[in-house]
């Protein structure tokens, strides 16, 4: 007897197929350009930057459209008797709009450099977010490097324990050599501890900020770009200022053109349009009051001429808003103070951390060179014989130096890319050095 299974819809087979690779846990491997760019498109504080932008085009759009004549329509109905205060209407249409100003001229200056300092403020957001996003990535890569290193060094400070156990059973070593081994090895299972958790939180970090899921979101070493060799010079050049400075400079002008915009509206012409349009009812034997020859619309326009010559009100505004323009103004001189320190600051920091990364790389070769000629002995047994002879113990005592000179190699190097990604951001230059590194990895291998 044979059994038969007929194929079921296709569509239900590709379903559950789907559900079935989604239920698989998978790895989200995200290179260092993707999670700048995810967390540049899913970050909160851009996207507040450029609501500040929309905010700003749309005060200036509202700063000219007074300029505009604006319409009101209003209709009513009702009785009357006598002669009214007002000619009584079905319907009137009303416009108006601004002619001439003084103010209003610098109050669209203002506005436009609203929008210059909303634009250099999304500029500045932008860098933030890049280089917070950039030294996340970086740490997270570096603490699991950090995290298969200090593995290893666990291992050799187990294998030293057991091995200082077996010595003391023996009679080769006493206690107190036993109770060091042990502490070094609860020493590192508790560095261990601090890196796991270190993880987890750069991991939930990164993950927020490019918006993917926590769980299983990992680095690729390979997509690291290497350090920019801009930034190894110690000398000081002149750099443009940063977009947080020009936002502030921006911002000040713009307080400024307010300022006098207030101070320019007493004894100033202003010169403003008014129109009206009715209908008026023919109710209420309205022709006998007034002469109307059978004609019920009605119809001005004007141009309306005013000099305002005392406004407490206004005077005390403009002072206001003087002082609010010289605050800023101050604000804007701060900020390009600290900019000049920071820079400085970070400058001879980059020196001062690539020296002291070349140092740990040249411990960490001493404690390499040191192991293999510990293991050279060990094979062959020792050469002089004054020397006292190598033992395993000492072997995994340098196994676990020489780990510990890497972790120190990994702190250094970190340390060092982090201030310069902060150099980068300070000087203008992370938006290009960000670029050409997408333009790089996008571009395909030259052929030989």
């Amino acid at each position: 007897m044979s059994v038969h299974f007929s194929p079921g819809p296709p569509k239900l087979f590709a379903a559950l197929f789907l559900l079935f690779c989604a239920a698989l846990p998978t790895h989200a491997q995200l290179s260092f350009t993707s999670a700048v760019d995810l967390a540049l498109q899913n970050s909160p504080r851009v996207k507040m930057a450029q609501d500040d932008v929309n905010k700003a085009l749309a005060a200036l759009s509202q700063t000219k459209d007074v300029y505009i004549p604006s319409l009101m329509v209003g209709v009513g109905a009702g009785a009357s008797s006598g002669i009214t205060l007002t000619v009584p209407t079905l319907f009137t249409v009303n416009a108006q709009s601004l002619v001439f100003s003084y103010s209003q001229r610098d109050y669209i200056r203002a506005a436009r450099l609203g929008i210059q300092a909303a634009d250099m403020a999304l500029k500045d957001v932008r860098q933030q977010v890049e280089e917070d996003t950039a030294i996340t990535y970086l740490s997270l890569n570096r603490a699991r490097e950090r995290q298969a290193a200090m593995a290893d060094q666990y291992g050799c400070a187990l294998r030293l324990v057991s091995i200082v156990q077996d010595r003391l059973a023996e009679g080769m070593d006493n206690e107190l050599e036993l109770k060091k081994a042990r502490r070094t090895t609860v020493q590192i299972r508790l560095q261990q501890l601090q890196l796991d958790d270190q993880i987890a939180v750069l991991r939930s970090h990164l993950a927020r900020a490019v918006g993917l899921p926590n769980e299983q979101l990992t680095t690729v070493p390979d997509s690291i770009p290497s350090s920019p060799s801009i930034l190894t010079s110690t000398t000081s050049p002149t750099y443009p200022d940063s977009p947080s400075v020009l936002s502030a400079e921006a911002n000040a002008h713009a307080k400024i053109q307010q300022a006098f915009g207030d101070s320019r509206y007493n004894w100033r012409p202003q010169v403003a349009f008014e129109a009206q349009y009715g209908r008026i009812s023919p109710f209420n034997n309205v022709s006998t009051y007034y002469n109307l020859n059978g004609d019920y619309n009605t119809l001005g326009i004007a141009l309306q001429v005013q000099l305002p010559f005392m406004d407490a009100g206004r005077k005390a505004k403009a002072r206001e808003s003087m002082a609010d323009a010289l605050h800023a103004t101050h604000e804007a001189t701060y900020l390009r103070d600290q900019q000049s320190e920071g820079r400085l600051k970070l400058q001879h920091s980059i020196a001062e951390l690539s020296t002291r990364a070349e140092l740990a790389e040249l411990d960490q070769g001493i404690a390499q060179d040191q192991l293999d000629a510990m293991l050279i002995q060990l094979q062959s047994g020792s050469g002089n014989s004054a020397a006292p002879p190598m033992t395993p113990k000492d072997e995994q005592s340098a196994r676990i130096q020489e780990r510990q000179r890497r972790l120190e190699v990994l702190d250094a190097d970190l340390q060092l890319r982090e201030a310069q990604i902060s150099l980068l951001r300070q000087t203008g230059e992370l938006d290009g050095w960000l670029r050409s590194l997408t333009h790089t990895q996008a571009s395909p291998p030259a052929k030989p």
